[in-house]
């Protein structure tokens, strides 16, 4: 399993648009990929599960990924959420 954790530093969070953009990266991939937050992981590949979780500015979440291309696919999701200024 790969993971990887960051602190979401977009003044919104993780609001819609952006965890659809995550959502897509994730469902390009063959692995499971899952956020977590407060304890509570969900699939990366739903956007309801994403937005459940109401991430606010200035939190901790954790990526990981799971499968055969487990790396590719967590490596796609933080470039991601670099890209969007969502984190760091």
């Amino acid at each position: 399993m790969a993971e990887q954790t960051m602190k979401i530093t977009a003044a919104d969070g993780l609001h819609a648009r952006p965890a659809t953009a995550l959502v897509q990266v994730a469902g390009k991939y063959q692995s499971d990929v899952n956020i977590e937050y407060k304890g509570k992981s969900v699939n990366m590949k739903s956007i309801m599960g994403v937005m459940s979780l109401g991430i606010p500015s200035g939190a901790e979440v954790k990526f990981t990924a799971e499968g055969s291309d487990e790396q590719e696919a967590l490596d796609a999701v933080v470039s991601k959420v670099k890209d969007e200024g969502l984190g760091e």
